[in-house]
């Protein structure tokens, strides 16, 4: 196959040298034919319930377009262009629930719609059919790989956000009052997020001016001795910024897991609930305990 060089390096299709009339002819019949030849993908794709998410009239939009773009790189050879519009589609689709195994599907079943169209051309010249299939087949699967990677990739970013996102949603560092900080911990409590929690918990002492945080885990059932670590590195950067951390909702298990690691308690003060937590936090700021129906500036004194 013959290529211009653009002076730039792009993805090119493995396809053996083909005649550049061949390939004219073989890229003509499918613009052609696409009419007829898209019809068929649609129908394949209703008949094996693929994109069912979607509605027929936005399924033929979308084919309508892969379709140009396919053959588009079938004859320059270069994928560039369907990376970018795969990238886009996916971008569309998957906050619908599409799934990669119907993406893929449906790529695969216009490889063999064209592929079966081919044959019936090419059928009574067994040489142009086998020269034809040589070079149409291993580009075919080739655009089938570019488009599968581009819906992963693109799969895997929407899935770190919104990981990001519960992260961000799961780990809030809250202001009780005038520098006073609660991080209440719920769920899974990994290396990652506590990195994660550790960065939001320094960054709010430090807009907040914070002089006590108070971390409750309660609602964390389990940890290993990395992230108990992270959680003693938590408290250290946090004494070093000017706060002092109490860490509240200690369960029995967690305590002797604690204690079976050997990890260093030393700097860490802890208080069974939040409730005696935040009592904790207003004595060491010099509040006086707020009786009922007492202002916030006269418990302040």
């Amino acid at each position: 196959m013959d290529f211009e060089n653009s002076g730039v390096a792009q993805p090119r299709l493995p396809a053996p040298a083909i005649e550049t009339s061949l390939l004219h002819e073989l890229i003509a019949y499918l613009r052609e034919n696409r009419t007829n030849l898209r019809e068929q993908w649609v129908r394949r794709i209703t008949d094996t319930r693929l994109l069912r998410v979607m509605t027929p009239e936005e399924i033929f939009s979308e084919v309508t377009a892969v379709y140009e773009n396919y053959v588009d790189a079938l004859e320059t050879g270069s994928v560039e262009t369907l990376q970018a519009y795969a990238r886009d589609l996916s971008e569309r689709i998957i906050p619908r629930g599409v799934e990669t195994h119907e993406v893929l599907g449906i790529v695969l079943l216009l490889r063999d719609v064209l592929a079966r169209a081919l044959f019936v051309k090419y059928q009574h010249d067994t040489d142009l059919l086998t020269r034809i299939l040589d070079a149409y087949e291993p580009a075919a699967n080739r655009i089938a790989v570019t488009v599968g990677v581009s819906f992963v990739e693109e799969r895997e970013r929407v899935i770190r956000e919104q990981q990001e996102a519960i992260r961000e949603l799961s780990t809030p560092v809250l202001q009780v009052r005038e520098r006073l900080l609660i991080l209440p911990i719920i769920g899974v409590l990994d290396s990652p997020r506590a990195r994660q929690l550790t960065e939001q918990l320094l960054s709010a002492i430090q807009s907040n001016r914070a002089k006590v945080v108070v971390i409750d885990i309660t609602g964390v059932a389990t940890i290993d001795v990395t992230v108990a670590n992270h959680l003693v590195q938590a408290v250290e950067a946090s004494r070093l910024m000017g706060a002092s951390a109490i860490i509240t909702g200690l369960s029995s298990k967690i305590a002797q897991t604690l204690v079976d690691l050997g990890v260093d308690l030393s700097m860490m003060k802890t208080v069974g609930d939040l409730q005696g937590g935040l009592e904790e936090a207003e004595r060491v700021l010099g509040y006086r305990p707020m009786a009922k129906g007492a202002s916030a500036s006269e418990a302040a004194g």
